[in-house]
């Protein structure tokens, strides 16, 4: 990796937030942020890049382009929770490897505006369906880990026990109807519906401020990453490891994906993000009606301890590097 590029992302302001979130937690300050405020900044990031993305696809239409990467990207959902899922069986039981697997195949939107941050800041384009995209990867890997949790209960004939089996429609419900889901379709086809005249009204609000709410963002996503740190130790090595090396495993197969689509550097690099994310928001929320017994004390600290902070401080630069050298110029 470029030194300069992972130095510049390091001394970026959304990520020295970030860092300074977690040096709070770390030496115990009484800094907070209100749970109101929170959502509020939450809220706005969800709409922004929406809007944004719909105004985008307004421009490029749906292509078969368009039309051929959103149907990788939901394959690949389905599809990275059963390889995540095989690596977890040889040290982990049955439902926390399927419900660590699904948390590893759905996405992280909040990794995802890091992303975009990133490609603003070098004035990198992007094309705005790579939002769709991202809603499509939140519900299969889910359903993924349900499925693999239920094989495995059928073999060892525990199938048949009423109580064992997912709450499917509630499991659906909570997936599809999630409100960081809703916040970011419906902003979608809103900015895709509105066109150029929603974008100059819109513009001032969406555009213009996303940096710096970004940055309180992610002060708040840095102090409740420190305080999962500590829940870590229970998780040991194994788990550690795969934490920290699934991330640029899948992030490497959105990028060989992304070269074989002809996707442009700044969608390469959105689709690695999202291959190489995991969730730590909507997914366990989806798991704890679906796998009960899955544990979340694994699979939240896992995904929001280790891999997110791992993602925004080298993964993202390190993606974009290897972008960068395999993209011709």
């Amino acid at each position: 990796m470029d030194p300069t590029a992972l130095t510049q992302n390091l001394l970026s302001p959304p990520i020295l937030f970030f860092a300074l979130g977690m040096l709070a937690t770390i030496i115990r300050s009484d800094l907070t942020v209100p749970p109101a405020v929170a959502k509020a900044l939450s809220i706005y990031l969800l709409v922004s890049i929406g809007f944004h993305g719909g105004y985008e696809l307004h421009h490029s239409g749906l292509t078969a382009t368009v039309i051929t990467t959103l149907g990788v990207a939901a394959l690949s959902s389905a599809v990275l929770p059963v390889l995540g899922f095989l690596v977890l069986r040889l040290k982990i039981k049955g439902e926390d490897a399927a419900g660590i697997a699904a948390c590893y195949g759905s996405v992280s939107a909040v990794t995802f505006i890091t992303a975009i941050s990133f490609l603003e800041r070098s004035q990198t384009e992007y094309s705005g369906h790579l939002i769709a995209a991202m809603a499509l990867m939140e519900s299969p890997a889910i359903v993924t880990g349900i499925v693999l949790a239920s094989l495995l209960r059928m073999k060892s004939s525990a199938a048949d026990d009423d109580s064992q089996r997912p709450e499917w429609r509630a499991m659906a419900h909570e997936a599809l109807a999630n409100s960081a889901i809703v916040l970011l379709l419906g902003s979608l086809v809103i900015g895709y519906v509105c066109g150029e005249s929603g974008w100059a009204t819109m513009k001032p609000l969406v555009k213009d401020p996303f940096q710096a709410v970004l940055c309180l963002f992610l002060l708040d996503m840095g102090l409740v990453a420190a305080r999962r740190l500590g829940d870590l130790r229970r998780s040991g090595a194994f788990l550690v490891g795969f934490a920290l090396l699934a991330p640029p495993v899948q992030a490497s197969i959105g990028i060989a994906a992304s070269r074989a689509l002809g996707l442009s550097q700044g969608d390469a690099l959105l689709l690695a993000v999202l291959f190489g994310s995991a969730s730590y928001i909507a997914a366990p929320a989806a798991l704890r009606l679906a796998l009960p017994k899955a544990n979340p004390s694994l699979y939240v600290p896992m995904s929001l301890g280790l891999t997110f902070p791992f993602n925004i401080v080298v993964g993202i630069p390190l993606y974009a590097m290897i972008i960068q050298w395999w993209w011709p110029s």
